[in-house]
């Protein structure tokens, strides 16, 4: 997340009031502003690519300013880690200072605004598998994004567990509990995957009354060999044998494959409501699921990855969901 624009000599001298600056006893000056955001914003997302598509730069001009940065600060602010670019003793005492002079940036980018003060600003990246990012996160944040119009939000679908090398997002969604280093890991939802088919499709072949029924019958889920996730490879692990249905990395190509009658889907529980999709074996199988939130700890500061974090965490209670109603209408 950052903010960009033309910086005139009148704005770079006031942030660098405001911002103290000028008390450290170093050659730096209202020149290197963009260098102190250019900073920000990689050491928020860890990778020069990541941050000049933020910017609205190319990746030349990341490298220059943080150069220019650096050479003035008479030290590095950043070294490459195993988790991406990560901040040196240095640059953690200049953190702080660059997000005053963001926050600075903020409020005088709304100066002629006296109408409604915006806290939020800059574009938030987020990672997220696809099912969360239809039905949870993008209505949480929509409701978010109607009481901000500075803020963007981008969303990258994936399916994953958490990366060890947690580069180029503000907020990674992922499957099962993170073990990471140098990030903070938030509890998102526990959720059901069960199973579901069409009325029509257990009319041509049958009910099956126990989980060793599902010999017989076609499973809708995941492509095995491009499934990365053990706690959903587990799932369909947890059926001793079936018949490959449909399988797709996607899962909405589950859902559209079940309601097409292609076989029994093993779906989430909270993200469809479809009166066509009847349960099976309710009471006899079921698999959970859990997603958490993964920030780099550059990040959970930034005030926009925060209010996203917290909507995430809202939109995400169970409470808000209804499940598919069961066979016997309870």
């Amino acid at each position: 997340m950052c903010i960009t624009r033309h910086f005139d000599s009148n704005y770079c001298n006031a942030v660098v009031h405001s911002c103290t600056i000028v008390s450290m006893a170093i050659q730096i000056g209202t020149s290197h502003l963009e260098g102190l955001i250019t900073f920000l914003t990689v050491a928020r997302l860890g990778k020069f690519t990541a941050a000049a598509s933020s910017m609205g730069v190319n990746h030349s001009t990341i490298s220059r300013r943080l150069n220019d940065l650096e050479k003035a600060l008479g030290e590095p602010v950043l070294v490459r880690g195993v988790n991406g670019w990560e901040l040196t003793e240095l640059g953690t005492r200049v953190m702080p200072i660059a997000e005053k002079a963001e926050a600075a940036l903020r409020e005088l980018t709304d100066v002629d605004d006296s109408s409604k003060s915006r806290a939020l600003g800059g574009v938030v990246r987020i990672a997220a598998p696809d099912a969360y990012t239809s039905y949870i996160a993008i209505p949480a944040l929509a409701k978010l994004q109607q009481n901000e119009p500075h803020l963007g939000i981008d969303i990258m679908t994936a399916t994953q567990q958490v990366r060890q090398r947690r580069s180029g997002v503000d907020i990674e969604v992922v499957i099962g509990e993170p073990k990471v280093n140098k990030a903070v890991s938030t509890h998102l939802l526990n959720y059901q995957l069960k199973l579901y088919a069409t009325q029509d499709y257990l009319d041509r072949n049958g009910v099956p009354e126990t989980i060793d029924d599902l010999a017989e019958h076609r499973l809708n889920y995941y492509v095995e060999s491009a499934l990365e996730v053990d706690d959903l490879d587990s799932g369909a692990r947890k059926i001793p044998h079936y018949k490959n249905g449909i399988s797709s990395t996607s899962v909405f190509a589950h859902l559209s494959a079940t309601m097409a009658g292609a076989g029994i889907g093993l779906l989430p529980e909270f993200a469809f409501v479809d009166q066509a999709l009847i349960p099976v074996l309710e009471n006899d199988f079921s698999h959970e699921v859990t997603y958490w939130a993964v920030v780099r700890n550059e990040n959970i500061r930034n005030p926009s990855v925060r209010a996203c974090l917290n909507a995430l965490t809202e939109g995400s209670r169970i409470e808000r969901f209804n499940p598919i109603p069961s066979s016997n209408g309870n």
